[in-house]
């Protein structure tokens, strides 16, 4: 009895072990992701102690646009979009603190307002008067928050999906329950469960291709973010919006994806009723990231707007 139950113990022990082997995720490299993901107009920038990893296209006299990612992207989602209006326009995008080629905040502070903060620190590095901001889902909040607290410094705002109301899990004035399984993911994110969370971003799962994907599962095992991803996901604060958003002086477009199971798209009406002239443009075959989903389809609307509410300023700019 005794010899069977050690036998027993030992194929228990050696497929927990196996198991574990197998689910085990290690960080990549610094330097096999910035060979992989770090362009030659790519740069590091030093912020109050944080190295944003910022991209900076098109003509330096041009009214600029500042892209701001959302929860587990990075500043690559906005391709697309930078590289139709990169002609025309100054175009920054950058890694936001726990994520991309940034990593952690080195101060341990994944605030709304330490972000704002680092926001209005990189427009004065980048010698940035006043900027369109383009934010999705949490760089959407960062977004509208920025032109709330920072009016003159924001000349446009585009929200796509963004995120900012109480829902369920998501209370005002409480920071959330991080489950304590969360913690796992400092060891092992085996790609199968990413994709998964990846795909409910699509209205249609074929639509995230295989290279998309594995830049999100690559820049998720960057030193150090999964850690940071977890502090800060403990450091959610919402507020209500309602007062901030009065605030807002800026023309305001909306755009969401009627097929959004991650923010829902009857949200809209909360920011339209809440930010005085706000436009909405929405599309009934998208998700929550149409920008990166159907990039060519999305963003004439965007283009459009921000053509209109920036036209002046580039004349004034080109005179």
């Amino acid at each position: 009895m005794n010899t069977m139950l050690t036998t027993i113990l030992i194929v228990l022990a050696v497929a927990l072990a196996a198991l574990g082997f197998w689910l085990w995720t290690p960080d990549l490299s610094r330097d096999r992701l910035e060979a992989r993901y770090f362009a030659p107009d790519g740069a590091y920038i030093d912020i109050d102690g944080v190295r944003l990893h910022v991209r900076d296209t098109g003509p330096r006299g041009a009214p600029a646009i500042i892209m701001l990612h959302g929860l587990g992207s990075s500043l690559h989602t906005w391709q697309a979009w930078a590289d139709a209006l990169d002609d025309r326009y100054r175009v920054i995008r950058l890694d936001l603190p726990a994520h991309g080629l940034t990593g952690a905040d080195p101060t341990g502070d994944y605030s709304m307002d330490r972000w704002v903060a680092l926001l209005d620190g990189l427009m004065d590095a980048l010698e940035i008067e006043t900027a369109a901001l383009v934010g999705n889902s949490m760089g959407g909040r960062l977004a509208w928050m920025t032109a709330a607290e920072r009016p003159a410094r924001v000349s446009a705002l585009v929200l796509v999906s963004p995120d900012g109301f109480e829902s369920p899990g998501f209370e005002y004035g409480r920071s959330p329950d991080v489950p304590a399984l969360m913690g796992l993911m400092r060891y092992t994110l085996p790609a199968f469960m990413l994709r998964s969370n990846v795909e409910i971003a699509y209205a249609e799962k074929d639509a995230l291709a295989d290279n998309v994907f594995r830049r999100y599962h690559d820049m998720m095992r960057a030193p150090g973010n999964r850690a940071a991803l977890i502090d800060m996901m403990g450091q959610v604060m919402l507020v209500p919006p309602e007062p901030l958003l009065a605030q807002i002086e800026a023309p305001t477009l909306l755009v969401w994806g009627e097929r959004d199971r991650m923010i829902p798209a009857t949200n809209a009406q909360d920011y339209l009723d809440g930010i005085d002239g706000a436009e909405l443009v929405a599309f009934p075959a998208l998700g929550h990231v149409p920008h990166e989903e159907a990039p060519a389809r999305s963003l004439p609307p965007v283009a459009d707007f921000l053509d209109r509410h920036l036209a002046e300023r580039r004349d004034l700019d080109s005179g």
